[in-house]
């Protein structure tokens, strides 16, 4: 099967973190470039390419949006913000779910609902000090570390959307 994306990535706009900003500056400012990374590495694959396993397991772009789409509202609505009912696509009976996407599913929606979440995200972020506690998991969390865990998570799986862009129509890129 061969691939129907663009084979190449758009021209680089992302935002630089600071070089001389203090603690909670150069933290937000490398958590924006690693959100912006995610839009990057998707923009020009189309909706079946985005959904194709190239794994045995469910990895899939699409699939890794969708999953941190989840972890943004999970951490910062969720955890430090305390909200409840949040919906997701995972649950006790679909661990998974967040992965399970189809060449039907639009990667335009996919981003378009990750940088909601983004949007959530940054909200509750305004909200806090860095040494805040969050509402969530027993106040077991500051901003701070949400907030270096969140720049972790997003960076390990942009390396995964880098091997499954190459994988898909050879695009490389910082």
């Amino acid at each position: 099967m061969t691939s129907t994306s663009t084979g190449t990535l758009p021209p680089d706009d992302r935002p630089e973190p600071p070089g001389d900003g203090d603690e909670r500056a150069t933290t937000d400012g490398f958590l924006e470039l690693q959100r912006a990374t995610v839009v990057y590495k998707a923009t020009g694959l189309s909706d079946s390419d985005a959904a194709r396993r190239l794994l045995p397991s469910l990895t899939t772009v699409s699939g890794l949006i969708r999953h941190l789409a989840d972890v943004e509202r999970s951490w910062f609505r969720e955890v430090m913000d305390g909200e409840q009912n949040i919906a997701y696509r995972w649950s006790d009976e679909d661990p998974d779910g967040e992965f399970r996407v189809t060449e039907a599913d639009s990667l335009d929606a996919i981003i378009a609902d990750y940088l909601d979440a983004v949007a959530e995200s940054r909200a509750v972020q305004q909200r806090y000090a860095f040494d805040d506690l969050c509402h969530g998991r027993e106040n077991r969390f500051t901003l701070r570390w949400i907030t270096v865990h969140l720049i972790e998570e997003t960076a390990r799986h942009i390396g995964h959307l880098d091997i499954l862009r190459e994988m898909l129509d050879g695009a490389t890129g910082e």
